[in-house]
């Protein structure tokens, strides 16, 4: 009989937020697989849980996969672990998880905490459709086709970002995505818990030494709600920072408001001169 794999959640600070089902699957289980075995080792000595540990991240997933396969076919139980929060959720466990259903194997969700659910709950922000995007690729291309898409949404995007990353990362979005409304969660559930909220500009003069990790919440939810031909009714210069505020450069934005004026170019592009 094959054993079961469980996903376990973790805290994503506080080590109260744990559940009860969460605690006694890793009391029951047979090997528990980690990204860091020490940080887990504290969640454990915290809940006085003595488990064999695996170290299970994204260096060695592929390799740990296999092994982890195998020893679910001899009939072990298997907890997967992150550091904090929801395995497979920019966290190692998806590939475990697809070898795990290509060999029949069981695999149960044992929910609790993720930092972007709580993140957005808190937000202020349109809660009823969002896209997250995880960490955003430090590769140009990669990178680039991501603010794409962040730059065509239309709804709360969330992102994650480390400390020493959070500044190159809002510049980008700023450049790319424009002068937007946006909301940083930092350090959730921990001590220092912080919500910052603004436009990226202002986030960007306020935020001198980034620490703790990071969600970024945009607000691209007001764009979804103003076609074309409700902002071709607003002023020159409401349409121009609608049109800046979705990323678009100056020479597009004053095409797409004498094409909603129905004028010459040259007319709009006279009052922004």
């Amino acid at each position: 009989m094959t054993g079961k794999l469980f996903l376990v959640a973790t805290p994503i600070g506080n080590l109260e937020d744990i559940t009860f089902r969460a605690i006694n699957i890793l009391k029951e289980v047979d090997i528990i697989a980690a990204e860091d075995t020490r940080h887990t080792l504290k969640l454990l000595n915290y809940y006085e849980i003595s488990k064999p540990l695996i170290s299970y991240h994204r260096h060695n997933e592929e390799v740990k996969s296999d092994i982890l396969i195998d020893k679910l076919l001899e009939g072990k139980n298997i907890a997967v672990v992150s550091d904090a929060g929801t395995p497979g959720i920019s966290d190692p466990g998806e590939e475990v998880v697809k070898e795990a259903i290509k060999n029949n194997i069981e695999v149960i969700p044992i929910p609790g905490a993720c930092a972007l659910v709580n993140a957005l709950i808190a937000s202020g922000l349109n809660t009823k459709e969002f896209l997250f995007l995880g960490f955003l690729p430090l590769n140009k291309k990669n990178r680039d086709n991501a603010l794409d898409k962040i730059k065509k949404a239309k709804s709360t995007v969330i992102l994650y970002e480390a400390p020493h990353k959070l500044i190159k990362t809002l510049q980008d979005l700023l450049k790319n995505i424009g002068d937007i409304n946006c909301v940083l969660a930092r350090e959730i559930t921990k001590i220092h818990e912080e919500f910052i909220r603004g436009n990226i500009s202002n986030l960007l003069e306020q935020i001198q030494e980034p620490k703790g990790e990071y969600v970024i919440l945009l607000d691209l939810n007001n764009l979804e709600n103003e076609n074309e031909d409700e902002i071709s009714q607003k002023t020159v210069e409401e349409q121009y920072k609608i049109y800046e505020a979705q990323g678009m450069n100056k020479k597009d934005i004053i095409k797409q408001i004498a094409k909603n004026k129905n004028v010459p170019k040259n007319e709009i592009y006279k009052l922004f001169i």
